[in-house]
């Protein structure tokens, strides 16, 4: 039923929607006063709100607040992502994860070469609701050409994606972070580790990391004091292998598991290959390797194929990219479509081509926003995820996209990928008990002192709207002891948004 909702949501689009006009319309009074006035208080006094609103059926304006001024859309970039990967590849593309083998011959069970897994940036990979077994299910396949002994290296290829593992803009602090692994053209498990730390009687507490393929070890500076406070502090430094602990868990935790991003994703996956090959009785003498851009790929001539594991479809992954808003999921589809751009060899908007996979999925991004009649000095973007600072948008830039997107033949999808106001995703526990909840499907966005509610409602009209909201450089008010007080900015999009439902 959903579905057939979204179809007929998606066609009754297609009648108008052209590029936003610049007047407002005239709206019922008591709304736009109610907007205002809640714009207007006094703890928004430094900040800056952005307010676009825009009717898909008639193209007109509804309502506005600084439509023009360039915000930082935090993951409301992942909008302009998952439309760009959409437009370029289509909702059934998917990504291969490849092992191959040099081409030797195999003498008595032996492969006197080396094995190679070429990831294909599938940023899937590994999760239990996609392809947990995808490590078994090569393993077995190389078993079943009578392969038990491998005397070269198992090679992990990440070169597909050319370009660094992080976006322009995203801060040192964040990289260790579970919300920033790397983004690699062979990505496992989300690129994540897990830290846990028990309590032990008598002695400091216990950390351990899961799973040891992983690659971390633990630096275990701990304390156990029976205190009742929560000192708990991990610190992985960017690039380093180590996962420093210290303080200590209050009295009342005996156990607590926090995630940490993985440093060298490639490798991780090699190594979870390497344990697959044991458990099919394939013994590998060699080492594992990964490798990266910009090393050179010196392995790709004279492969034979063994297999491949797919990825889900294009549609899939934006599914969850947008109900999650994974960051990883962004960063690796930005690069995928830069690969597809770099085979034409021309970046119309730049005299010098880019050099790396993400700075030709920009020039694609900026490219597609032109075909939608979004003008280049109202959008200015430097990654795919939003967790930089350096991504700027206007509101109505995005209202313009939303309408553009609704044009399209993959806005029914994109449309049914958009967390649902109080049913899933970002959204579950937000509108819950409003006219918006199961009505507006929007996607969410969260810096520091920067915050974003981006997508589409229906009002009580019946008629169905694109709207944008973000509210920039605001530092919410605090008590005396430092903790922030009511209401949440988050709150405040939310009232914005659910007035949006009350326009008759």
């Amino acid at each position: 039923m959903k579905r057939m909702v979204a179809v007929i949501f998606a066609a009754s689009l297609l009648a108008g929607c052209a590029t936003a006009p610049r007047h407002v319309a005239r709206v019922p009074q008591s709304w736009a006063t109610r907007i205002d006035a809640l714009l207007a208080q006094p703890r928004f006094a430094h900040a800056e709100w952005g307010v676009s609103v825009m009717s898909l059926d008639s193209g007109r304006t509804l309502y506005a607040h600084n439509p023009d001024k360039l915000f930082v859309p935090a993951s409301n970039a992942k909008l302009y992502t998952a439309a760009l990967a959409l437009d370029t590849f289509g909702p059934g593309r998917r990504f291969d994860t490849t092992l191959y083998r040099t081409d030797v011959p195999i003498a008595d069970g032996t492969l006197n070469g080396n094995l190679i897994l070429a990831g294909g940036g599938d940023p899937s990979l590994g999760r239990a609701d996609t392809s947990p077994d995808w490590a078994d299910r090569l393993a077995q396949a190389l078993a079943s050409r009578g392969v038990h002994r491998v005397r070269g290296d198992l090679v992990a290829d990440a070169t597909f994606l050319q370009a660094p593992p992080f976006g322009n803009g995203w801060e040192a602090n964040d990289l260790q972070a579970w919300y920033a692994a790397p983004a690699s053209a062979l990505n496992v498990q989300g690129n994540l580790a897990y830290v846990q730390v028990s309590r032990v009687a008598g002695h400091r507490c216990a950390v351990s990391i899961t799973p040891d393929e992983a690659g971390l070890r633990v630096v275990n500076l701990m304390h156990d004091d029976n205190g009742e406070r929560d000192t708990l502090n991990l610190y992985r430094p960017p690039g380093s292998e180590s996962v420093y602990a210290s303080g200590g868990l209050p009295a009342s935790a005996s156990t607590r598991t926090l995630p940490v991003s993985v440093p060298d994703p490639a490798r991780f996956a090699g190594n979870l290959l390497r344990d697959a090959l044991l458990r099919q009785g394939i013994a590998l003498e060699g080492q594992v390797r990964a490798l990266y851009w910009p090393q050179p790929d010196n392995v790709a001539a004279g492969l034979v194929t063994i297999d491949s594991v797919n990825s889900p479809p294009l549609s899939d992954l934006v599914t969850h990219m947008l109900k999650t808003s994974d960051n990883l999921y962004a960063q690796t589809l930005l690069q995928e479509v830069g690969v597809r751009a770099a085979q034409t060899g021309t970046c119309l908007d730049r005299a010098e081509p880019p050099t790396t996979s993400d700075e030709w999925g920009l020039c694609a991004l900026r490219a597609m926003l032109a075909r939608a009649g979004i003008a280049d000095d109202s959008t200015t973007m430097e990654e795919g995820a939003g967790l930089s600072r350096k991504d700027l948008v206007t509101p109505a830039a995005t209202t313009r996209l939303l309408a553009w997107i609704a044009r399209q033949s993959f806005a029914s999808g994109f449309h049914d990928a958009l967390p649902i106001a109080g049913v899933d995703g970002t959204l579950e526990h937000r509108f819950v008990g409003t006219p918006a909840a199961d009505n507006l499907r929007a996607k969410t966005g969260t810096l520091t002192h920067a915050y974003a509610l981006s997508g589409y409602v229906t009002d009580a009209a019946g008629e169905h709207l694109a709207f944008a909201l973000m509210l920039d450089h605001y530092q919410r008010p605090s008590d005396s002891l430092g903790r922030n007080i009511a209401p949440s900015p988050n709150a405040d999009l939310d009232t914005v948004a659910a007035m949006l439902t009350e326009i008759r």
